[in-house]
């Protein structure tokens, strides 16, 4: 985060105004004093227009990069005792200089709230595919209900929320595309 932030030629206090999240979390992160739930790791990486898989993992430049199960970083509420716990997120997807994309896969335990993520900015969009139990998405107050084998997309550039309104585990697949940065 630091060195994505110094890159970017941002203070700490400018992060903090653009994520949302206090300067002391950002510094106490920075450090490595302090864990990032998805929430706020999911706010400092739109704030600073990367894919989360960018904050936590090293960049290759290969034409080939294999990330195993074990390589692979999550996130996880769980332990958290507010309405995330239970709210665990895998990045499946390497991070591949100058490709801003993320793949990951998410479970979120029955009747769990994962709350409400700001807007990511323009031209970020989101592919979901649930594969187990049910997923409800809120889109700048819409909801839309999804079952097993259920898909969709959106525009990013606006609040979204995850819930699992049902009684079983749901197990859902993400894709995050910067479309905007593939264009220029």
């Amino acid at each position: 985060m630091r060195a994505e932030r110094t890159r970017q030629e941002l203070t700490l206090a400018m992060l903090a105004e653009r994520s949302g999240t206090s300067r002391s979390m950002l510094s106490a992160i920075e450090r490595g004093d302090r864990s990032p739930t998805v929430l706020v790791l999911d706010q400092i990486a739109g704030a600073l227009g990367i894919s989360v898989s960018r904050l936590l993992s090293p960049t290759t430049v290969s034409r080939v990069s294999v990330l195993r199960r074990q390589e692979q970083k999550v996130v996880d509420d769980r332990t958290r005792e507010d309405a995330a716990a239970g709210f665990h997120r895998r990045v499946t997807s390497p991070v591949i200089e100058g490709v801003e994309f993320e793949m990951g896969r998410i479970e979120i335990n029955p009747f769990v709230d994962a709350g409400v993520y700001p807007p990511h900015l323009g031209g970020w969009a989101e592919y979901v595919a649930v594969e187990h139990g049910c997923l409800a998405i809120n889109l700048d107050g819409e909801e839309h209900i999804l079952d097993a084998g259920d898909a969709i997309y959106f525009a990013a550039d606006c609040e979204h929320a995850y819930r699992n309104p049902g009684p079983q585990p749901c197990i859902a697949y993400i894709a995050m595309l910067d479309h905007a940065h593939h264009a220029s």
